[in-house]
């Protein structure tokens, strides 16, 4: 895998769930497939939107399995990784690669808190994870709202020169650090893939250089997001800005505060649309209140998105 595979609509998905908070492997299998349909570029497992911080490490392996089971070779498979340490993240992108993963989004770790993060910290764990596993890598700009933490531009510049590193998540939720960021990557040693991860500006992000997307709200209105990144490919602004225009509301539903119930509405939205069979999330998530899935089913009508693929044409 390259950069190149990347420029695209990379839904980060969610886990469907059994009623006792268990995988439900064969609901997972047929939400990837129709997610496959769609036009995307690959998938992302294990992500926040996955809620890996809730699974074993068995079960995040598992994950890949079932995805790689369902996809076969046809759409390369993103996998998070999350880990403390070192030597635990190397081991766990090895064990990710043999499961099927074709790379890993590599997950910033409890070592970056403080400031300032010294540049020898994240080029250090990332190097060790690539020289110990040779498995692609996609970096992670993470908004410090969500436990992250956003990289300097002495430390991407340092980070490009890693060989497997191949593309960059930018999900700051800033504009200007967005802007910024995209400058220190046309300055590096060598050119990377610029992915948003601002569900909150996913157009505009676009508009202003990111060439693909690996986002939460990918996985819903998917073909859609595909036809803005093509409209806005083309120079077509307005056809782009119609369809997110479209878009928005729902997103603003789906994201509004508190934001970690995202999870939880995104898996309403899904199965309103009936792509999985259940809203269940693990605890200690909790399912939204009864007018939260008012909220999320009103918003999947005023987009024309209810039933299965409701992609109506723009």
């Amino acid at each position: 895998m390259t950069g190149e595979d990347l420029k695209g609509i990379i839904p980060a998905t969610v886990l469907p769930m059994t009623d006792d908070y268990q995988p439900d492997w064969d609901d997972l299998k047929a939400y990837m497939r129709w997610l496959a349909s769609q036009g995307i570029s690959a998938v992302a497992v294990n992500v926040d939107t996955g809620e890996a911080p809730h699974l074993t490490w068995p079960e995040r392996l598992s994950v890949v399995e079932a995805v790689k089971e369902a996809l076969g070779e046809s759409t390369p498979i993103i996998s998070g990784l999350l880990a403390n340490n070192t030597e635990a993240a190397v081991q766990g992108a090895r064990d990710l690669k043999a499961a099927g993963a074709d790379a890993v989004l590599v997950f910033p770790i409890p070592a970056y808190q403080g400031k300032p993060l010294p540049s020898e910290i994240p080029y250090r764990y990332h190097a060790a994870i690539a020289e110990g596993s040779d498995i692609p890598l996609i970096l992670f700009n993470l908004t410090e709202s969500l436990g992250g933490v956003i990289l300097s531009a002495e430390t991407l510049a340092r980070l490009v020169e890693i060989p497997q590193v191949i593309a960059l998540k930018e999900a700051s939720f800033d504009a200007q650090t967005f802007i910024a960021v995209r400058d220190a990557l046309e300055m590096a040693s060598r050119r990377i893939t610029l992915l948003t991860g601002n569900d909150p500006f996913i157009y505009e992000s676009m508009v202003m250089g990111a060439e693909g997307a690996l986002i939460g709200f990918g996985t819903l209105g998917t073909d859609l997001q595909v036809k803005m990144l093509e409209a806005v490919r083309r120079g077509d602004y307005a056809a782009g800005q119609a369809i997110w225009d479209r878009l928005k509301p729902l997103m603003q539903v789906v994201f509004g505060a508190p934001a970690r119930d995202y999870r939880a509405r995104t898996k309403v939205a899904l199965a309103t649309q009936g792509v999985i069979k259940r809203a269940v999330v693990r605890p200690p998530l909790v399912p939204v209140s009864e007018a939260e899935e008012s909220r999320v089913r009103n918003a999947l009508a005023e987009a024309g998105l209810l039933g299965v693929g409701a992609a109506a044409s723009v």
